[in-house]
């Protein structure tokens, strides 16, 4: 394999067989970065057009429905709400840096996918399904990880910090990404892999594989130097490969419901000794400290998050119960309540990633509220279960 570096963005990969690869690592909100791909399709007139999205991003870009065919109760009731929570943070963030560029992220993939159709050349979508991307990062990771994603996802989201024209189009420098990268691989390891090595490997192998022989891919900027690599060593490898392992969604791990299980476990066992060891009125007391300290916070978070009142009432009554069940929490009832209560508008998906951005928002939007109030309910909630602890062992 030959590797010649063109520009700072484009490298042209020739193949053992051949086959000719023109790179481009683009900036996802760079209004530079649209003009060169058209650029360099008009200069070498590929026979295939490889880009990075998937089957599901590419339809939603293309079908112009995006979050109007979210359905949140079924978010909900398979737990993904905090993963939700940090896909939108991330979209809002981009679309925050796109509006001050004057273009929506990921105009420079789409106008390669444009330009495929318009000019009838084959188009490759060549990423991994954005679905299984999402459950390999938070399978894979602890509840450590999973907080500090989250956190850094919002935080972004929220941050009022003004990024100049320079620094965008400095993003598509490779040093710079590298060492964000760096950053990022000792702050979230797992989260890392996934999200850019596993991608790495993915997009390589989909790019190299496409059936052109003239062949222009457009990826961002920070996948491109692991593609390169990838592809040297499928071009050098005369095994048959396979994606198949970083294709599939991993089980969840038992260490989480064994976990929950054990508090609950030991909440009743250390209730029912004392009933045992100090009479009804001790176990009776005991209980009541962790009753009221479930409910009372629970019906705080639900007051905060201006729930519903009916939410406000069957989220407090339901929280000490639900704490019994793993897999049935308070944030789960609140959640479904209330966006059963207070249905999504048309207006409300229209104005999702712009809400976001604003603690307003989270209130005023009936796609966010019910997330909100299904994160706000669930962290109360629990952290009234932990002091409980405590307070009935003091008790025995």
């Amino acid at each position: 394999m030959i590797i010649e570096k063109l520009t700072d963005t484009q490298h042209k990969i020739t193949c053992a067989d051949g086959k000719e690869i023109i790179l481009i690592g683009t900036a996802h909100v760079s209004a530079e970065s649209v003009n060169e791909v058209e650029q360099v399709i008009d200069a070498t007139s590929p026979d295939v057009i490889c880009i990075e999205l998937d089957e599901g991003r590419y339809r939603s870009k293309t079908e112009k429905k995006g979050w109007e065919n979210l359905d949140i109760k079924q978010v909900l009731k398979q737990n993904k709400g905090f993963l939700l929570l940090a896909n939108l943070a991330l979209s809002s963030y981009q679309k925050k840096l796109g509006d001050k560029m004057g273009i929506s992220p990921g105009d420079e993939i789409m106008k390669g996918a444009e330009i495929a159709t318009e000019r009838d050349i084959p188009l490759e979508l060549c990423d991994r399904e954005i679905e299984v991307t999402f459950k390999r990062a938070w399978r894979l990771s602890n509840w450590w990880n999973k907080a500090k994603l989250i956190s850094s996802l919002l935080t972004a989201a929220f941050s009022k910090e003004e990024i100049s024209d320079e620094e965008i189009e400095s993003l598509k420098g490779t040093n710079m990404l590298q060492s964000m990268l760096d950053e990022m691989a000792q702050e979230l390891p797992t989260i890392k892999r996934v999200l850019i090595d596993e991608r790495d490997e993915y997009l390589a192998t989909k790019i190299y594989r496409s059936k052109g022989r003239n062949v222009v891919a457009v990826v961002g900027a920070g996948h491109a130097p692991g593609l390169i690599r990838h592809m040297e060593k499928l071009d050098s490898s005369k095994e048959p490969y396979s994606l198949r392992s970083i294709s599939s969604i991993p089980k969840a791990s038992p260490a989480g419901k064994i976990f929950s299980w054990g508090i609950v476990v030991a909440l009743l066992a250390l209730i029912a000794v004392g009933f045992i060891r100090s009479g009804w009125t001790s176990g009776l007391t005991m209980f009541l400290y962790w009753f009221g300290l479930n409910a009372s916070l629970t019906a705080l978070a639900s007051i905060i998050g201006l729930a519903h009142p009916l939410t406000v009432i069957v989220s407090t009554v339901s929280a000490p119960i639900t704490a019994l069940s793993p897999t049935l929490g308070v944030g789960m009832v609140a959640g479904i309540l209330e966006v059963s209560l207070r249905k999504p508008r048309v207006l409300d998906f229209e104005s999702l990633t712009e809400d976001i951005l604003h603690i307003k928002g989270w209130y005023r939007n009936r796609v966010i509220h019910p997330l909100f109030l299904f994160f706000i309910t669930s962290i109360f909630a629990s952290i009234g279960t932990f002091i409980a602890f405590p307070l009935i062992i003091q008790s025995l």
